[in-house]
């Protein structure tokens, strides 16, 4: 049965490469999207605004003259004022339309928090001493924050805030470790809003600052074509080779998924060229989809912008941003290998080739003319390395892609073409970066809000020792539910909300089940952080919410819930690399030297293979082991239950990072394929 015709949503969104119908994809399924085209008068108040934003940002930046809260609070103010401008209160409302309610939310929203500027000095200088007008502001600023969250986050982190807010109230009537002594209105008002440790805390001063930069870097980069660029470069390299079209789609969102920052907008914008060209080569709707959208999610785990998240981990963990990116890199090499590996198994157990040579680019000429698109990359990279930090790299990065971008405008004059960027087009990206920055802020002030409330009542602590408890204190089992919760949590939630969620209510019941009652030092805190912000991001592919599945299943005209077991399949390294890193940091090139990390990531991605070799059911012939890498349909039916679970078995001991482990996996996996040799000698 087509479940397409089931689904009311499917069947609206039919696959199809006409832009505005892909359009009308990602507005439908991404809410952040979802935004207001202004005509006439309202979109030169919405352009003035944006600029007077992005101005404003790069301003208290490079001057570094503005104290933090006049930063985070202004930030608010822009970031209130433009939602209610642009997000509608449904989705189903007309997008050509301003209604007067969203006028006044859009000032009285940023007036709350201008409220906070005008008596910045009043407010520092009271001491804790507010008045009943700040309390009732708070209260507003509080509920209208709210409301923008339901339009432009979704419903699950508002109802986790407004669950935290209600048990700062109630905790004196709970029972168990959940009890504490209550707080009145304006306890809680006051700490939420005034300090920084509510909702302009460490989320907030993050956004206010380098996010901004990457999100305006990221907005500049799309507007170069960088996007086109790495698929036309992932063609050259890999549409050629067997099942070429789904190894682009691995290689290119792997590229592209690190900077967009969604699953769903980045499985919709590259699937739209690579789910047709699967399909067309021969593989099923369900799998083109399912490889899309698994390549997409995986990009928010890929270095070094990992969907901006990896920011926000540096700041809440305590250690360099550039920590971070190394630590990300084996388990998201080992994640897009284990991708990589079953569709080539796949390509070979349907007989399916690549796509002719004259229908490919040309690496060189390819590079040649359009590889400048990827220095400011290169450019925040290298400053990275250097030890920059990051606000510096962005900034170096965006200053790199104006350069170019005024060279190849100079050229193109020079050759009597029309400049390739102008004034218009830097207007474009000043309001593609302001609205892209609104809902990445008030994920991060709900954020704020979940955070100040554990701060305020010690919420965290109890959280963690209740799921230890509830585990028995082994870590197997805390993994586990750590796992679910964070799965969970994620479910339908954008990359940094994700992130602020599951590592606030899920990473304390890691650090207190492996260290106890012991303070860890910040890189000790890294793995736990890591193993829930895994979890979070793969709940877009995990049924039964799975958005960026179903974005994938509507390209690809295929069945939703089957193509979300698929991509859940392909993402099977998500599933079980983190266990690997908390039970070993080495993974996460946490103590390790040189020598290690190149036996660890060697070892790993030999299980990866075996991993993938024991879902897929094949392995490579006697004829082609180590000449050609070709595979052998006879075996397809040799493959009984036991020997794929030792295949998985054997998999599974390689990538845990111990000498013994290792050498038992891949004795295992030589004796497993030996076997097969031998059977297939036999006849």
């Amino acid at each position: 049965m087509d479940e397409s015709k089931e689904n009311p949503l499917v069947e609206r969104l039919l696959p199809t490469t006409n832009e505005d119908e892909i359009k009308n994809l990602m507005k439908e399924l991404d809410r952040e999207q979802s935004y207001r085209e202004h005509k006439c008068w309202r979109q030169y108040i919405t352009v003035l605004v944006s600029i007077a934003f992005c101005i404003f940002q790069l301003y208290a930046t490079l001057s570094g003259r503005v104290p933090a809260q006049i930063v985070r609070s202004s930030h608010l103010a822009f970031v209130q004022f433009l939602a209610f401008l642009l997000f509608p209160a449904t989705k189903s409302m007309p997008k050509n339309t301003l209604p007067i309610y969203d006028v006044v939310l859009a000032f009285v929203g940023s007036g709350c928090w201008s409220y906070y500027i005008v008596n910045f000095r009043a407010i520092v200088f009271r001491a804790g001493a507010y008045t009943p007008l700040d309390i009732v502001v708070g209260v507003i600023g509080i509920i209208i924050l709210f409301e923008s969250c339901r339009r432009i986050v979704g419903l699950p982190i508002m109802i986790i805030a407004g669950a935290f807010i209600l048990y700062a109230f109630i905790g004196k009537y709970l029972p168990g470790f959940l009890n504490h002594r209550g707080y009145k209105l304006t306890r809680v008002v006051s700490h939420l809003f005034y300090t920084t440790e509510g909702i302009m805390g460490t989320p907030i001063g993050a956004c206010s600052t380098f996010i901004f930069l990457f999100i305006l870097f990221g907005a500049f980069l799309e507007k170069t074509g960088i996007g086109q660029f790495f698929i036309d470069a992932c063609n050259s390299i890999a549409g050629g080779a067997s099942g070429g079209p789904a190894k682009v789609a691995v290689l290119s969102s792997a590229l592209l998924g690190t900077v967009s920052g969604s699953s769903v907008s980045n499985t919709v914008g590259s699937g739209s060229f690579t789910i047709p060209m699967m399909k067309k080569l021969g593989y099923k709707g369900e799998f083109a989809g399912a490889v899309e959208a698994a390549s997409s999610t995986g990009g928010q785990l890929m270095p070094p912008i990992m969907g901006a998240a990896a920011f926000l981990m540096a700041e809440s963990v305590g250690v360099p941003y550039l920590t971070v990116v190394k630590a990300a890199i084996i388990p998201a090499l080992l994640y897009f290998s284990g991708i990589f590996i079953t569709v080539h198994l796949e390509a070979h157990k349907l007989g399916l080739k690549g796509l002719p040579k004259e229908e490919l680019p040309r690496f060189f000429p390819l590079f040649l003319s359009r590889g400048y698109m990827i220095l400011p990359l290169a450019v925040i990279i290298f400053f990275l390395c250097s030890g920059k930090t990051a606000t510096y790299s962005a900034l170096m990065g965006i200053v790199s892609i104006i350069v170019i971008a005024i060279g190849v405008s100079f050229v193109d004059v020079a050759k009597g073409n029309k400049p390739r960027f102008n004034l218009n087009d830097l207007v474009e990206v000043l309001c593609a970066a302001a609205r892209g920055v609104i809902s990445v802020a008030i994920a991060c002030g709900m954020a704020g809000i979940i955070i100040g409330v554990v701060t305020l009542t010690g919420l965290g602590l109890k959280l963690g020792a209740g799921l230890v408890a509830l585990a028995h204190g082994k870590l197997f089992v805390t993994l586990f539910l750590t796992m679910i919760s964070s799965i969970i949590l994620g479910m339908g939630a954008p990359t940094t909300a994700n992130y602020l969620i599951t590592s606030t209510i899920t990473a304390g019941a890691i650090v207190r089940c492996v260290y106890g009652n012991t303070s860890p030092t910040p890189e000790q805190l890294l793995p736990a952080h890591m193993f829930a912000f895994y979890f979070g991001i793969i709940a877009d592919v995990t049924p039964p919410v799975a958005l960026a599945a179903i974005a994938g299943a509507a390209i690809a005209k295929a069945r939703p819930m089957l193509t979300a077991v698929n991509a859940t399949k392909l993402a099977i390294g998500a599933f079980i690399v983190p266990y690997m890193f908390i039970y070993n940091p080495q993974m996460l090139m946490l103590g390790a030297d040189a020598l290690s990390i190149i036996g660890i990531t060697v070892t790993a991605l030999i299980g990866m293979f075996s991993i993938s070799v024991g879902l897929e059911g094949y392995a490579f012939s006697h004829t082609g082991f180590l000449n050609n890498f070709e595979l052998s349909p006879a075996l397809k039916t040799a493959f009984s239950v036991i020997e794929r679970l030792c295949f998985v078995g054997a998999g599974l001991c390689c990538i845990d990072p111990n000498p013994k482990t290792d050498l038992c996996g891949v004795v295992l996996l030589v004796a497993l394929i030996i076997a097969q040799i031998l059977r297939r000698k036999r006849g």
